[in-house]
Parts: C-alpha cells; structure tokens; sequence
C-alpha cells in the first residue's frame, strides 16, 4: 500500500469514526437541527479547548437550541494534517490551525513562526495579531486553499525546556530539540547550532523520558498538562516567539450560513478575542506557579539579557530569507505587512 493509499484509508477510518460518534444523545433530548464540528490541536483544558469549549457555549444558546457544536480534541480525529483535509473536506466546520502545521499547505502563514519577527512586548504583540487589516491581508492565503481565517491570537510565549541552560547558540550545539513538522522551525532552531527533531506532540514526553530528545518548545500551558517539565531540568523563557494559532472555518461552508447564522458565528468570535487573551494569560500563569510547587528543582530561567537576546535575533535573521525563497513576493508583502503593523500599533500605543 502506498503513501497515498494509506492516507486515503486513514481518512476514510476517521470519517467513519466521527460519524459514528454523533448522535449518541439521551432519546428523550431534542435533536438539533444541524451539528457543527470544531477540530483542535489541543488536549482538554487546554487554551485552544477553553476557546472551543466557550464557542459551543456562545453558538448554542444564540441560535436557541438549533446548532450542537460538537468540540474534536487533539488525537480524536487523527494528527493536525488530518484535521485540515477533513476541513477542507467540509467534513468539520471549524478547526485551530497553528501554522506549523498549516504552513505546508498555506506557506506564507509560516510568517507567524519567525523569530523575533514579533516585538517582546506582549500587548504590542496582541494587539497586532488582532488587527482587522492585517487578518483580511492573511485571509487570502486562507481562501485561495477553500477556507476562511476568523481570528489570529497568541496562546503565551513559547519556552524551551532542557536538560542544561541555554542562554547562547553555542548551549544550543548538539542539542536534539523536538519541533512541529514545519521546515521553517527546523531552519530556526539549526541556525541556532541545535539539533531539530520533528516529533508528533502525543510523543514528546516519551522521546524526553528516553533521551531521544533532549529540549522541546510549547507555551508553559501545555508545558504543564503534558507534564514535560517531570523530564527536564531547565525552563528558559527567552521571549523569541509566542505560540500562534489561527481559528479557520471552512469556506465553503461559511457561505451556505443563513445570514442570521453567519452573523452570530462573527459577533462570538468577536467577543472570543479579547477573551482568549484573558485566558491564556491566566493559564500561563496558574501552571507555571503548579509547575514551580510540583517541581521545586527546576530551574527557571524567567529572562535572557538583551545581549543574549540579540545574538539569538542575529541568527534568527537568516531563517528570514529561508521563508522569502519559499514563499517568494507573496512572503516579502506578508512580512512587510506584519511590521507596518506592528510599527503602526507601537507609535499608537
């Protein structure tokens, strides 16, 4: 069987697996009258959940009982690839899509996984990712692949984990670090002198554990309900990049909503913004302080300098050409857009 015909069969095993699980309701209770499924990355508890969970909640009691929004985390419907090909199937309605992951399909997303392409100013930062213009500017990408960008927020500063301290691209020299499967992270982090190892989320505790890595990066969050920090000694906050991910629908699909649905699905996302930024500030915080109680013996570095921040930014700079040669004048106007942005919003803050 080859590679094709396996991910057809994968496919058609997930199809037949997700509709098998709908309807498993008390016969007693109303049916609704359509279900719409939201796919996430993420595990239960998690701030992609806690914004899933909140969408359900919103969509449910607004349009009174006639839409069930059906909440798929992370492994139920397969890996992150899969999630998108059922989305762009129209199989499921709505999906998180970080652009590790979406990168391979929509290449100028990749954009979001620079380093020090953003400011280290978390407020900044936010506030740009929120910007209509810059949303409507990356929502091209999204469309010309059947699918339709709602909203672009950050999930908490991405941290690495070690089993030593990383303050310099030397520390960073043999170092076996796990990254998402994008190619774009793999030239960040080899730029740093490290090792990139692309693993499958559900696998990095283990890989940790047998030594098959050394390091991972993921925002403190998922830090904690993975329990990685049990198999590291360092936790180093070096304010490189947040975690990024984008809430997509599909295209086609948003366009068949009455227009009384489509407005309720862009009014709770609009009140979902300045909410999952509350979220995610809280669970960052809340794990890190169950991390520091679980685990007194790590060691936390909170900071670099702005010395070692600027000779990690230096070798950042090259992976900048690495995303321009492969996304070629679409990603020169995407980074062009990113910093009008964030030149427009710092000058106005």
């Amino acid at each position: 069987m080859n590679t094709l015909q396996r991910s057809k069969l994968c496919l058609i095993v997930l199809l037949a697996a997700l509709f098998t699980g709908v309807g498993c309701r008390n016969s007693h209770e109303a049916a609704p009258s359509v279900i719409w499924r939201f796919a996430i990355e993420e595990t239960p508890g998690s701030v992609q959940d806690a914004y899933a969970q909140k969408f359900k909640e919103l969509i449910e009691s607004r349009t009174k009982g006639e839409v069930e929004v059906t909440v798929y985390p992370y492994g139920t419907l397969g890996t992150s690839d899969h999630v998108t090909e059922l989305l762009a199937m129209g199989t499921v309605q709505f999906a998180m899509a970080s652009p590790g992951h979406l990168g391979k399909l929509i290449p100028e997303v990749q954009a979001l996984l620079l380093h020090f392409l953003l400011t280290d100013d978390e407020t900044i930062n936010n506030r740009a990712l929120n910007d209509p213009e810059l949303r409507e500017f990356m929502n091209q990408f999204y469309e010309a692949k059947g699918f339709e960008l709602l909203s672009i927020y950050s999930e908490g500063w991405m941290v690495w984990t070690t089993r030593k301290p990383i303050r310099s691209p030397e520390d960073f020299e043999g170092v076996k670090i796990r990254v998402m499967t994008s190619p774009l992270l793999l030239a960040a982090y080899a730029a740093y002198g490290a090792s990139p190892t692309p693993l499958p989320y559900g696998e990095v505790y283990s890989a940790l554990q047998l030594n098959m890595i050394d390091a991972q990066v993921n925002p403190v969050f998922a830090i904690e309900e993975m329990s990685f920090y049990e198999v590291v000694d360092y936790m180093i906050f070096a304010k490189h990049a947040p975690f990024v991910s984008t809430a997509v629908a599909n295209k086609e699909f948003m366009e068949s909503l009455t227009a009384e649905h489509r407005l309720i699905v862009l009014e709770t996302i609009e009140e979902l913004r300045p909410y999952i930024l509350d979220i995610q500030l809280q669970f960052n915080r809340e794990r890190l302080d169950r991390i520091r109680e679980r685990k007194p013996t790590l060691k936390i570095i909170s900071e670099l300098t702005p010395e070692e921040r600027s000779v990690f930014r230096a070798r950042s700079l090259e992976v900048r050409q690495t995303y321009i040669d492969m996304t070629g004048e679409s990603g020169k106007q995407t980074l062009a857009a990113i910093d009008a942005t964030l030149e427009r919003i710092a000058q106005n803050n």
